[in-house]
């Protein structure tokens, strides 16, 4: 499931026939059922990236105060030496943290699950008041018809 694949059904199940307000009607449970089960799923794949971000910042942090042992800098294929060489004063260390390229790309799996969980909240949302949208649909064909 990505967001991609999110926006596309939704374009599709967001349409609203004119001439099958009823069918239309009957299908908003099975739509709310759909997109409950899909923002669950998204905020589960958030909640995991978000576990297993702290895990590596942990892991980081150890790399980079020099407390990790060699074999696991060596099983994790990252550098012995995070700094060339370079004396890093602690208050400094933010640069090595936010520019390290795992953190960042953890950091930006984050931030698109918590986009897709938001999409699928506004999704939810929009299907809850589906009905007010069938009523008004319903109203205005009886003001054009003379009712």
């Amino acid at each position: 499931m990505n967001l991609d694949m999110i926006n596309e059904m939704w374009k599709e199940d967001s349409k609203i026939p004119e001439m099958s307000l009823d069918e239309v009607s009957r299908q908003t449970p099975s739509l709310h059922a759909k997109y409950l089960e899909l923002r669950g799923i998204a905020k589960m794949q958030l909640k995991k990236a978000q576990a297993d971000q702290k895990i590596l910042l942990k892991d980081k942090w150890l790399y980079y105060n020099g407390k990790m042992p060699q074999e696991d800098i060596e099983k994790r294929g990252w550098e012995f030496d995070p700094f060339d060489g370079l004396k890093v004063l602690k208050g400094d260390m933010d640069y090595y943290y936010e520019s390290d390229e795992d953190i960042r790309k953890s950091q930006a799996k984050i931030e698109y699950y918590e986009i897709m969980v938001e999409t699928l909240e506004d999704i939810v949302n929009n299907i809850n008041w589906r009905h007010q949208t069938i009523g008004n649909m319903i109203k205005w064909r009886m003001f054009e018809a003379g009712g």
